[in-house]
């Protein structure tokens, strides 16, 4: 008899752990998630096995570099970035340089083609990914390894490769078919809240990745070809500042607020010292209040000859950036926002004038001297004037340091209220390069 109160403990027990089994194995569905590829090399990392059916937070595991007070960076294409023996040169550039901390890397180039896969089926229905750079979540891990900040850069409405397959969003013609500018490169429209959504997944995905910041670009009406046959399936008749007003907004409240996401915006460098749009959409009062940082491409030479005086600006670095970044301050000043969210765009590349170690390095001492300490170089070809980031920017440091930072970046508190907005002619003065 005692044995037979046993047994039925026994089978009591059993039937009590299947159960409970049954039911952790039912709430496990819901809750267990397929950890991502960066989520495996980081649990590796610490000496643990993680299979696609195990928990994870991969929120925890995804490392990001907090943002450097002064963020000096320099660009890196796809392609370069892909591959090995061309990326360790500028790698050794970042890494050896007593001033660089950043490193600029496309996440959607100028092609409307993402350099990486996405796991994301939003993404996959329109096949935009490639393996440009195969090895993401590795190129990430060695920049972080080395203290590099990873901003990724985003091409946001210049889009050949999927603007014709959404002819519905995309700049048309007249009779419907899709516009192109003069280089023969597709737009969409920027006011399709589709393409909004379809952009914002792809910054959430990549940052997820590991890229520490998201960078947008080609944030902007077309400015080339023949413009007045420009139709807009959506913003057709709103101002173009307005409409990319709104879509600031939208990227602030969705990247920054909801998702923490660092958010930077390239503008064209005129942005700094005209109040129109440039015919592009694009108005400083109307981007500042929705982005972290704010980058005008102030190239010397993309200004024209009759620009304050000067017949060759490219010649003439120092004056330039001087007059450029003197505008942006001024406004951002008027605005009531930290100046330090000012981290121009500077030039590496042959262009009006060869740039050597003087010109880059006249760049550079013009924003010191105004007290910014931090920026972007551009070099399409990522074939960067070397001695120039070693041979004298221990001086130039000393200058950024003798000259206080005017600002401290705040945390975002509150989504800023949509400014009013300002349209007017076409200034295409500035579309060559980037």
């Amino acid at each position: 008899m005692p044995h037979r109160h046993i047994t039925f403990f026994h089978i009591g027990v059993i039937v009590i752990l299947v159960c409970v089994g049954l039911f952790s194995i039912t709430i496990g569905s819901s809750s267990i998630y397929k950890p991502s590829a960066m989520a495996k090399i980081a649990s590796s990392q610490n000496g643990l096995s993680l299979d696609s059916d195990t928990p994870a937070v991969m929120e925890e595991l995804t490392q990001h570099i907090s943002t450097p007070e002064n963020v000096r960076g320099i660009y890196m294409t796809a392609w370069v970035s892909g591959t090995s023996n061309l990326r360790n040169k500028v790698i050794d550039l970042i890494d050896t340089s007593p001033g660089i901390n950043a490193v600029i890397i496309d996440i959607k180039d100028d092609t409307g083609k993402i350099s990486f896969q996405i796991d994301n089926p939003l993404i996959e229905q329109y096949g935009s990914t490639t393996n440009k750079i195969s090895d993401i979540q590795n190129l990430i891990k060695i920049l972080h390894d080395k203290n590099i900040y990873v901003i990724g850069r985003i091409a946001v409405f210049q889009d050949t490769f999927l603007a014709p397959q959404l002819p519905q969003f995309a700049v048309q013609k007249s009779d419907g078919s899709v516009w192109r500018d003069r280089k023969k490169l597709a737009w969409f429209d920027a006011g399709s809240h589709e393409v909004w959504d379809y952009v914002a997944t792809i910054a959430e995905e990549s940052y997820e990745i590991g890229f520490d910041e998201i960078n947008l670009d080609y944030v902007r009406f077309p400015s080339d070809g023949d413009v007045k046959s420009m139709k807009f399936p959506i913003s057709e008749g709103k101002e173009y500042s307005s409409v990319l007003g709104d879509f600031f907004s939208y990227m602030s409240s969705r990247l920054r607020f909801e998702k923490k996401i660092p958010l930077s915006a390239d503008v064209f460098g005129m942005t700094t010292t005209n109040h129109d749009d440039l015919g592009i959409g694009q108005v400083l009062e109307n981007i500042v209040p929705y982005v972290d940082y704010i980058a005008p491409m102030i190239y010397p030479s993309h200004y024209p000859a009759t620009f304050h005086g000067y017949s060759k600006p490219a010649e003439v670095p120092y004056e330039i950036i001087t007059i450029a970044t003197k505008g942006a301050i001024k406004r951002l000043q008027a605005m009531e926002e930290p100046v330090s969210k000012l981290r121009p765009w500077l030039q590496d590349f042959n262009l009006g004038a060869t740039y050597d170690v003087t010109k880059v390095n006249a760049q550079m001492k013009a924003l010191a001297d105004l007290g910014i300490a931090s920026w972007m170089m551009w070099d399409p070809s990522n074939t960067y004037t070397t001695d120039a980031y070693y041979t004298t920017l221990d001086n130039i440091n000393s200058s950024i340091q003798s000259v206080p930072i005017l600002y401290v970046k705040p945390e975002p508190t509150t989504q800023p209220t949509q400014t009013e907005s300002v349209d007017t002619n076409n200034n295409g003065t500035q579309s060559v390069i980037q």
